[in-house]
């Protein structure tokens, strides 16, 4: 059975590595961190490292036992492009989602330098949707490594946003995610800053989603934004990849 997921822009989540370090801001309140402390005391075998770097090569053939097409984000717990998951785990991760063909995998980094390093080396199929996050302007340069990478689909995750990012840099982009943070000492984030990234999606015809307001309870505070919900999602088909960025 898939690990159902309640983040709102996937279905389930999958975890080959766990285990991450702090690089940039938007780690400060980091919700995997918090869980795995939690579940490294609770004496749970995956988090018996707590939060260091851990692989975990039983579980690369899980995708392919869920026989249910789904959204699947890859390392919720972790980061696949960290320093210390080795370049033949990373390919073995990909080598598994080019089998199980029938989901749609979507995988995050903050290490857009590895990422773009490494790209060449791995093989991109067309049901990987790639990602880095952006958590303010000073990390924009994240979204030039992530348009060198041959992805079918190329993403933004600006959460938690944390300062306005007037230009947000949407050529080669198919699909932005915005949403503040939420969780203990979780930061403000300013509704201008949200609805200049949604209309700068909306001017260059980019999908928008936002996933929250956050806070500390962030079931009070919901998901709508002027009234509504936004839920686009990117458009798969043959045209969708844009390999030359033109």
């Amino acid at each position: 059975m898939a690990q159902d997921s309640t983040i709102e822009w996937t279905d389930a989540t999958w975890n080959p590595v766990t285990g991450c370090t702090k690089i940039s801001p938007g780690c400060k309140n980091c919700y995997a961190h918090r869980m795995a402390r939690r579940l490294h005391a609770m004496g749970q075998a995956r988090y018996r490292n707590n939060f260091a770097v851990t692989l975990h090569p039983d579980l690369l053939e899980q995708p392919r036992r869920w026989s249910q097409p789904r959204k699947i984000f890859v390392n919720s717990m972790s980061d696949l492009f960290h320093s210390d998951v080795p370049l033949e785990f990373i390919r073995a991760v990909f080598e598994v989602m080019g089998k199980a063909d029938w989901h749609t995998f979507q995988i995050l980094t903050k290490r857009s330098e590895r990422l773009v390093e490494l790209a060449g080396q791995l093989p991109w199929h067309d049901n990987i949707w790639m990602g880095v996050s952006v958590e303010n302007a000073d990390y924009t340069y994240r979204i030039e490594h992530l348009r060198k990478v041959p992805a079918a689909i190329r993403f933004l995750s600006v959460e938690p946003l944390l300062g306005p990012i007037p230009r947000l840099p949407l050529q080669g982009i198919h699909w932005v995610i915005v949403g503040g943070e939420s969780g203990p000492g979780a930061r403000v984030m300013a509704p201008q800053w949200v609805r200049k990234i949604r209309d700068r999606c909306i001017a260059q015809g980019v999908p928008f989603f936002f996933k929250q307001w956050g806070g500390t309870r962030k079931k009070l505070t919901g998901r709508e934004l002027d009234g509504r919900t936004w839920d686009e999602m990117p458009e798969i088909d043959s045209k969708n990849s844009e390999r030359n960025l033109a």
